[in-house]
């Protein structure tokens, strides 16, 4: 039978993961085409994990546990080259482990896999459970990766990926530096779903306004020769208007300056593979 591979990045959050594997298990006790088997990265948590029940609808957990926090996004991209290169699998589900991603959805990104045969689909975000500060900061931050990348990102982490689409990401040392921005910029051909964001089943959220800088950065450095030349052509066009609206324009010009500068930055501090090879701990595996 083929198998659906669901990773899950986890840090300290292991209350939720448990409550979550159980939501995921009822969700997909009715598709009885594929295998479920639960994959966690353990970034280094420092709390102690739980024990961890099967529920019957999911045919292995495996943990894969991490020495030390490396962060959300270089535990993704270590968990996405273990299945590309060790697990045999005919799609690769990705959702966070802390409710937010909702279990029910699974089964709307199956069936649009289905329609469209062996074509990846994303959870296109149209309604957000956060509050109005930060979904205000979040609507900032798409603006102006549309405005410098020409690219609209309206989905995170919550996607299903054929096997074809996920050994391309993880043959992109971008990935390291940012999931839903490598997707966007090498999978050309992809369908989407609505999503409306959950609420997180237990404590704050781990999303602070400074990580959400550092995520949007992240995802723009990653089409960094785009941004320079729309940049460049919005100088000179700020430089021209210059002749006619005085100071203004030259204070927008020094901001694109400065951010070019912090996407250079950005750019130059690139995770890898080689980076993270030795943080692997240890591997565990729960079958029934």
């Amino acid at each position: 039978m083929k198998k659906i591979i669901i990773l899950i990045p986890v840090y300290n959050d292991w209350d939720s993961v448990k409550k979550l594997i159980l939501e995921i298990s009822h969700q997909v006790s009715i598709i009885k085409e594929y295998l479920f088997k639960i994959i966690i990265v353990n970034d280094g948590s420092t709390l102690p994990k739980p024990n961890l029940n099967i529920p019957q609808k999911i045919d292995s957990i495996k943990i894969i546990n991490m020495k030390i926090n490396k962060g959300h996004t270089t535990c993704i991209a270590y968990g996405m080259h273990y299945v590309a290169k060790n697990e045999k699998f005919e799609h690769l589900i990705l959702m966070d482990g802390d409710g937010e991603d909702r279990p029910e959805e699974i089964i709307n990104l199956i069936n649009k896999n289905q329609e469209f045969t062996n074509k990846s689909v994303v959870a296109k975000r149209v309604k957000r459970s956060e509050g109005i500060i930060f979904q205000t900061l979040y609507k900032i931050h798409k603006l102006i990766t549309l405005i410098f990348t020409g690219h609209k990102i309206n989905f995170g982490n919550f996607t299903l990926v054929t096997k074809r689409d996920l050994f391309l990401i993880n043959s992109k040392s971008s990935l390291w530096n940012s999931y839903s921005g490598t997707f966007k910029k090498y999978i050309k051909d992809y369908q989407e779903i609505k999503s409306v964001r959950g609420y997180r089943y237990f404590g704050p959220s781990k999303m602070s306004i400074f990580k959400l800088l550092l995520h949007s950065f992240s995802i723009i450095a990653i089409f960094k020769y785009i941004v320079f030349l729309r940049s460049t052509f919005i100088v000179i066009l700020l430089a021209y208007l210059s002749f006619y609206a005085a100071n203004i324009p030259i204070f927008f010009q020094i901001l694109i300056i400065i951010f070019n500068l912090i996407i250079f930055i950005v750019s130059l501090n690139s995770n890898s593979l080689k980076d993270n090879l030795d943080n692997l701990d240890n591997i565990e595996e729960m079958t029934h």
